[in-house]
């Protein structure tokens, strides 16, 4: 791998204000071991991404993650702060498209991909994403669009029961509400109830067939792309614990070759011209062995990390080294690597009714997403937040745990300074 230019900054944009966000760690612990300065917008009130010693400068973004004004505002003053260009590295589906919007006037002040104009906001959106998908023949669970509680049931009755229930722009969700981006739905009036729930969810409510799940089928790939949609580095990852279990996250993941998985991924990004790092989720169809889409996230997933080669090199590290001009050097792929997601892993094993022993597979370790001997901190502080939200709901606040402050648990050696856009 060619060595990062750490004369230039990279600047994190997150704007879903989730303070156990892993990918985010992930991405400040790879550039910041690498010599990168790294900037970040965490949570005002700090928390586990706060407290990296690889964090060199933490941003508060106190505006209105929709609107693009403020977050142009907010990007203009991190970077009057940060002083010199920054590659600027989305870590959210809100931040992506702002980022693709913004490309314009962020010129000079940032470095980012120019993927073709409108390709982020067609795969961003669910809805949008399911007719790409259409047009360019990828396989994709049959989708429906209801209009009205009554058209919801009769949806769910076409699709089948149990069938997932997803929010076509997730990002614009009320923060702190009931509404999930993704859940099973296992009954027409389950269906109903959940349309009459949206009417503040800023996007339209879609149904999708419900793929049978189990052993090898549920994968991933995650991608750095460089102009024109040739991939420079990526892997291919099979799902072995969800967290909530059929429809969510990677708790459990392990890199395992996929050729038809990898060819599925470089044919979509050809296609559309991809420019910059994506994560792509797909389900293997028992009956017809085909594998479908069902995600398309502009932005490094959560789990990214689990795809480091045995020089270092990750998507975000392979997007640094693009954006500044250097050549991402041969990949030297590191299969059987697991990633475990602490806080998720072992409630998933618990929901699958089964404890799997985390193993590293042909003699290589297993990747932490918070523990890290480098940088301790943040895994206490995730921790001691979990607790205390967990705390909280059992008095019955309801209220989120709030993350240890200075001079509260474990601290790191090298504190991030502060500034903040508003």
């Amino acid at each position: 791998m060619s060595s990062l230019d750490t004369r230039v900054p990279a600047l994190l944009l997150r704007l879903d204000r989730n303070p156990f966000h892993h990918g985010s760690l992930g991405a400040i612990r790879s550039l910041g071991r690498a010599g990168v300065e790294v900037h970040a917008f965490v949570e005002p009130a700090g928390g586990p991404l706060a407290r990296s010693r690889h964090l060199a400068a933490r941003h508060q973004f106190r505006g209105d993650p929709t609107s693009p004004a403020d977050v142009a505002e907010a990007l203009r003053a991190a970077a009057g702060r940060i002083g010199r260009p920054a590659v600027l590295i989305p870590m959210d589906e809100a931040s992506a498209l702002a980022a693709a919007l913004l490309a314009s006037r962020l010129a000079g002040s940032f470095l980012l991909p120019a993927p073709p104009p409108g390709v982020v906001e067609r795969v961003a959106d669910k809805e949008r994403l399911a007719g790409l998908c259409a047009e360019l023949g990828v396989a994709q669970p049959p989708i429906e669009v209801p209009e009205g509680p009554a058209g919801a049931a009769a949806a769910v009755r076409a699709l089948g029961l149990p069938a997932v229930a997803k929010w076509s722009r997730p990002w614009l969700l009320p923060p702190g509400g009931a509404l999930r981006s993704t859940t099973l739905v296992n009954s027409e009036e389950e269906a109903r109830r959940l349309y009459a729930q949206g009417a503040g969810a800023g996007g339209r409510l879609l149904f999708q067939r419900l793929l049978p799940g189990g052993p090898g089928a549920d994968w991933f790939f995650h991608g750095t792309f460089g102009a024109g949609g040739r991939l420079l580095f990526g892997g291919t990852g099979r799902k072995e614990l969800a967290w909530p279990p059929r429809a969510g996250l990677t708790a459990v993941g392990r890199w395992v070759p996929n050729a038809e998985v990898e060819e599925a991924a470089r044919l979509l990004a050809s296609r559309l011209g991809y420019h910059g790092v994506l994560d792509l989720d797909f389900r293997r169809d028992p009956a017809s062995g085909e594998y479908h889409l069902l995600d398309f996230n502009p932005r490094p997933g959560a789990q990214f990390r689990l795809f480091t080669d045995l020089a270092g090199l990750d998507v975000v590290r392979a997007l640094h080294l693009d954006l500044t001009g250097r050549e991402v050097g041969p990949p030297r792929p590191a299969p059987g690597r697991v990633l475990l997601v602490e806080n998720y892993a072992l409630l998933a094993s618990l929901a699958a009714r089964r404890a799997r022993r985390p193993g590293g597979g042909r003699g290589r370790e297993a990747e932490w997403a918070w523990l890290a001997a480098d940088d301790p901190a943040p895994f206490f502080a995730m921790a001691a937040g979990l607790l205390g939200r967990a705390a909280n709901r059992g008095l019955g606040t309801g209220g989120a745990a709030r993350p240890p402050g200075p001079g509260r648990g474990r601290r790191s050696p090298a504190p991030a300074r502060e500034t903040v856009a508003r």
